[in-house]
């Protein structure tokens, strides 16, 4: 099977040689002439145009963006849709908004186009291991791109799966990535306990190496944190300033919206929001407070700092 891919980073990019392994036949564009160069080293088929891209593919066509969420995705989707037939299939593998794939379904379905959403994890280790997909959208087009998503997959009948119409599949990473936030932090909360208490003088490296076995907490990620921890004990050279990609905001919304209470994946997404306030007012809110009704001791900065 051939499949055209926009967007050839380190994912994008992973992905084509994954599927050109799997005996497919790749066609790749970037807005990098070097990704493009890559991609065409490695022995697939490069194109420096959408229009060559689109030339490049035999119809029934299938492209698959990988793009950054919202307004590049529209505006990607604008492009190609004149460059496109009735029966073509535009894939969203990307991180987007369950709600805006259920409008560019809607759209791109009255012009005769159809619409799919790849949820799609495994991150820089999917060429390697493979990459978890939950995909959404109408029958015929995902049957037919079953091919793709049995390379892409960790094996042919595991790893993935059609989940419901168009949205679910980016629906369901949604949620994939808040229970994600949850996972990270409590495995932070556990270890940072561990490495307070200094009359023990625990190796966290070690005993996250000893939990990947037989425990009831190991998982994928506790490797990818043992073998971090393994590397730099001390967590030398990080600052403590934690980014959200926004899916973990949206489960929130969405909690919220369904009248779900989600503790775990809250305070872990507002843990995010305040790694990025150095000094921040709330604390020092909090420690004037306890001054004023206890009389309990405040620090000033240079105390903090000495």
């Amino acid at each position: 099977m051939e499949l055209g891919i926009i967007g050839l980073g380190k994912m994008g990019g992973n992905m084509a040689e994954r599927l050109r392994l799997g005996g497919h036949r790749v066609v790749g564009f970037d807005s990098s002439a070097e990704a493009v160069q890559r991609l065409t080293d490695s022995g697939s088929t490069g194109a420096t145009t959408l229009e060559e891209l689109a030339k490049k593919l035999s119809a029934p066509r299938a492209i698959w963006l990988m793009v950054p969420a919202g307004k590049p995705v529209d505006e990607t989707i604008a492009k190609l849709k004149p460059l496109l037939a009735k029966g073509d299939t535009i894939i969203d593998g990307g991180n987007s908004n369950y709600q805006d794939s259920q409008r560019r379904s809607r759209e791109l379905k009255a012009e005769g186009l159809n619409f799919v959403d790849v949820g799609t994890s495994g991150g820089v280790w999917g060429l390697r291991e493979g990459y978890s997909m939950m995909i959404g959208g109408d029958d015929e087009p995902v049957e037919r791109l079953y091919p793709v998503f049995e390379t892409l997959a960790p094996g042919k009948d595991k790893g993935w799966g059609h989940v419901g119409p168009a949205g679910a599949g980016h629906f369901v990473k949604m949620v994939h990535n808040g229970i994600e936030y949850g996972m990270m932090q409590a495995y932070a909360e556990g270890f940072t306990i561990m490495e307070r208490k200094d009359e023990m003088d625990l190796d966290l490296a070690q005993i996250a190496e000893i939990w990947r076995y037989g425990s009831v907490v190991r998982s994928w990620l506790l490797d990818l944190t043992a073998a971090a921890l393994e590397k730099n004990p001390e967590l030398d050279g990080l600052e403590a300033y934690v980014e959200d990609s926004g899916e973990g905001r949206w489960t929130v919304f969405e909690a919220i919206n369904l009248n779900v209470s989600a503790p775990v994946i809250t305070e872990s997404l507002l843990r995010r929001i305040r790694s990025r306030e150095e000094n921040n007012f709330t604390d020092r809110m909090i420690a004037i407070m306890r001054n004023q009704f206890g009389g309990h001791a405040v620090r000033k900065e240079k105390e903090a700092a000495a």
